[in-house]
């Protein structure tokens, strides 16, 4: 008797881990990604949420000081208030401060500056003061109004100083001026009411020195010190956007809390809103343990539908197995019914072996379409990276140009508006001086205020001539110049201090460059007066032009300066980047430009303790008379 083949593993049990596979690996993936992506959608939307929350509150804030101010602004332009009618005034503010708890102390000041009318909820001493020389009071007089910083109102309410002009109804001119201090303690109120104990939540309105101006506990902002945690403050005050938010660890505590930020217009306050991530993300967690209480459904559903499934394909697949055991015995004869439906599973018992000779000229074909498609994918691959970097070159040199258009539009707009002040400014100077040289025992201070405003008048010309300068393009105009000649000629007409000293060395020869002369003299100007900028006391400025290459020629401007950090070297020539007190830093970035508009190039070296040296390199042109 023949020995029944060893069984090596039942084909229901392989399609039933198969299908698992299949639909729960699949299912668990997607699940695993659409939970956490419904959840993190869901975090950022509160996220959101609150600092759509603080925006709004950002609003009330500066909504509630604006109201106030307008109470000021709305007294100060009555016929009773511009009167400077003591009496009248007196009883207006009598009644604002009746109408307006808010209001701590109120001011009237006439335009001498001498108080005419003081009343406050806790000011015991009526004297009236002379404020003819506070600041305040001659900010209000010329920009019509001024909101102050916060302040401790006798050390304890946080308050702040708001002033408006006093204007004459007729006239429409200043005569004087209403000051209030008003308290802050109602924003707190505010806050509370919007934010309760209850909800776990705290809100602040922090000033940008980081004090607490408002607290949604009001006992906070009555302590010496009222500040939020230092960890906070350091996001808050360092941060130069409008509105932000996310999580935060508080250092003090180890605690995580979502935390949202808004800043008060026109003020440079901070709302600050603070809740608990637990309290903040309940939502969201409750959200992940139902989904996956569902995820847990649907395995077990998928579990009782792959026993099923696998019992269906797996029945007739037996029958087929039973029949050809008995054809590997060699018994041709008798072969069990098969009762093979009419599908994929009856086709395969009538096709397999046709399907295995095929399937050797199938696969090769297939490896060699496979290779095809693979040397296909590479050549496209190339092409597509080179086009990708193609159009990102377009896209920054477009972006660069739409830029300089912009950059020129304001430059023009900015020299044209500026200049003109500027020069009435000259030209006053030049008529106070004729009138004044006639003036014997002049004291020496005059004269050297009014060298002081003619030097910062050049000064502002400059900064607006470097301006023009590096927005402007205008089309180059490039003559074949001889470049010993030019340097030669360029320095002469260059002053020199005389604590500098100047080395000029000219490579022999009659060399020829295709240069804007005007831009080039522009840009060595540039080069030699920040050298002698870097040397105040002594030192050498070196001028030297070398053949570099067959093709071209080196001009360099050389200092026995300080030298440049490396930190700062990768940065000089880029525009508005400066280290020095004063400056527009277009200088080098104007020089570059300059040597790009020359098919040229700038390159600098500097020893820090020894000087540096700016290279600019240009292409040597065929001489006029080689022509």
């Amino acid at each position: 008797m023949t020995e029944a083949p060893k069984k090596k593993g039942r084909l229901f049990y392989k399609f039933l881990f198969i299908f698992l596979i299949v639909s729960l690996v699949p299912l668990g993936i997607v699940g695993y990604y659409l939970v956490n992506l419904s959840q993190i959608t869901l975090n950022k939307a509160i996220s959101r949420d609150q600092e759509a929350l603080a925006v709004g509150f950002a609003d009330t804030v500066s909504s509630y000081i604006i109201n106030f101010r307008n109470v000021l602004f709305d007294a100060a332009h009555m016929e009773d208030f511009s009167s400077m009618n003591v009496a009248r005034q007196q009883a207006l503010v009598n009644h604002i401060m009746q109408l307006h708890a808010a209001f701590l102390e109120i001011s009237v000041i006439d335009a001498s500056g001498m108080e005419t009318v003081r009343i406050g909820r806790f000011v015991h001493d009526n004297k009236l003061r002379d404020f003819s020389n506070d600041a305040l009071f001659a900010k209000v007089m010329k920009i019509g109004e001024f909101v102050g910083g916060l302040e401790k109102y006798m050390g304890s309410y946080p308050a702040i100083t708001m002033g408006v002009q006093i204007a004459n109804a007729a006239s429409n001119q200043g005569v004087g001026v209403l000051v209030a201090k008003m308290s802050l303690t109602g924003l707190s109120g505010i806050l509370k009411t919007g934010f309760p104990e209850t909800t776990h939540t705290q809100a602040a309105v922090i000033d940008s020195a980081g004090f607490l101006i408002a607290h949604s506990d009001a006992k906070e902002i009555y302590k010496p010190d009222a500040k939020l945690p230092d960890d906070i403050l350091n996001i808050l005050l360092r941060n130069d956007a409008k509105t932000g938010g996310g999580e935060i660890i508080l250092d003090s505590t180890g605690e995580r809390v979502l935390g949202a930020f808004a800043e008060v217009t026109d003020l440079g306050w901070v709302v600050y809103i603070q809740r608990s991530i637990s309290i903040a993300y309940q939502a969201s967690n409750d959200m992940l343990k139902r989904t996956w209480r569902m995820m847990l459904v649907v395995t077990i559903f998928v579990l009782f539908l792959g026993y099923a499934v696998s019992l269906v394909i797996t029945q007739p697949i037996q029958a087929l197995r039973a029949a050809a055991i008995k054809l590997g015995e060699g018994d041709f004869d008798y072969l069990p019914d098969l009762s093979m439906p009419n599908d994929e599973i009856g086709e395969l018992a009538h096709t397999f072996m046709q399907m295995s000779e095929s399937l050797k000229v199938k696969t090769a074909e297939i490896m060699s379409a496979q290779d095809e498609l693979q040397r296909l994918n590479r050549s496209l691959e190339n092409r597509v990276e080179a086009r990708t970097r193609e159009l990102k070159s377009a896209q920054d040199e477009l972006i660069k140009k739409e830029r300089l258009a912009a950059i020129g539009q304001m430059a023009s707009v900015v020299g044209h508006e500026i200049r003109n002040p500027l020069a009435v400014i000259n030209n006053s100077t030049y008529f106070i001086k004729t009138k004044i040289g006639t003036i014997s025992n002049l004291e020496p201070k005059v004269l050297k205020h009014l060298s002081i405003i003619e030097s910062e008048i050049r000064q502002a010309n400059g900064i607006i001539d470097e301006i023009l300068g590096f927005a402007r393009t205008k089309e180059l105009n490039a003559k074949p110049t001889c470049l010993n000649s030019y340097i030669d000629d360029l320095l002469m007409s260059f002053p020199v201090p005389a604590h500098i000293q100047l080395e000029k060395t000219l490579a022999p020869g009659n060399l020829y460059v295709n240069i804007d002369t005007d831009e080039m003299t522009q840009a060595l100007r540039n080069l030699i007066k920040n050298g002698i900028e870097v040397m105040p006391e002594q030192g050498k400025i070196f001028i030297r032009t070398v053949v570099s290459a067959p093709d071209t020629v080196r001009i360099d401007i050389e200092d026995t300066g300080p030298g440049i950090p490396k930190e700062t070297l990768e940065k000089i020539f880029a525009p508005f980047f400066t280290t020095k007190a004063r400056g527009t830093g277009l200088g080098l970035a104007v020089v570059k430009k300059i040597a790009d508009r020359h098919k040229g190039r700038v390159e600098v070296s500097s020893v820090v303790g020894k000087g540096t040296c700016f290279k600019i390199f240009l292409p040597i042109a065929i001489s006029p008379v080689n022509k």
